[in-house]
């Protein structure tokens, strides 16, 4: 059973909106986490909404924040377990996004998913597995979780992927792996290196991900 995600909303108001953001906030956060970004990038987006849901769980390891799925090497939940919650977190995040495409009015090929470590391995996880095809993702400081399922895609959105190459959570080696793998896979795929960066989200980052979104949602 679908679980409902709730989320605050900015941006465009309603039925003036032509392009939708949907953040997806890391593990142990929750929306509002996320939603702030809102703010340096609106005013540069101005026909676009904006949304950051809460994860649907209580996270095991933060107890004031939200999971989308356990963690094993944190929480010491099982490998299944973390399976199982990946799949249901998937339904209910595309839930979400259907639900909150209708309200707007807008089609898929509006919506951006920019994620953030655990939001990054969801979006990277159900934006191929939409259909229509939606019109990119933004991973920070994530992870592929499962290159080798890639032939599970039915769409191929355009995927930027940005890391910083000090991240002691999670390593900046996955972000080679998981452009490796896009790539080969089909996807186009872009990467941005935020230099002396932690697992976090620097400057730099934040304004690559403003081209990004500039290019694919201002029409």
């Amino acid at each position: 059973m679908t679980r409902k995600l709730t989320s605050a909303r900015r941006g465009a108001p309603l039925g003036q909106a032509r392009s939708m953001v949907v953040f997806v906030h890391g593990y142990g956060a929750d929306g509002a986490d996320l939603l702030g970004l809102a703010d340096p990038l609106a005013p540069h987006l101005p026909h676009t909404v904006f949304f950051s849901p809460d994860a649907p769980e209580p996270c095991n390891g933060a107890p004031m924040g939200r999971q989308w799925f356990p963690i094993p090497w944190l929480d010491g939940s099982s490998e299944e377990a973390a399976r199982q919650g990946l799949l249901a977190a998937a339904d209910d995040l595309n839930g979400f996004l259907t639900e909150k495409l209708a309200e707007e009015g807008l089609k898929p090929d509006a919506l951006v998913l920019v994620g953030f470590s655990q939001g990054a391995m969801m979006s990277l996880h159900i934006a191929p597995r939409r259909s229509p095809v939606i019109a990119g993702v933004v991973a920070i400081s994530g992870r592929l979780l499962s290159p080798d399922l890639l032939h599970e895609a039915v769409t191929k959105p355009p995927i930027l992927l940005i890391h910083g190459d000090q991240d002691p959570v999670v390593p900046f080696e996955d972000m080679g792996l998981a452009g490796n793998a896009l790539l080969a896979a089909g996807f186009e795929t872009y990467g941005h290196v935020m230099k002396g960066t932690g697992h976090g989200i620097a400057p730099d980052g934040l304004s690559v991900t403003l081209s990004f979104l500039v290019e694919r949602l201002v029409k």
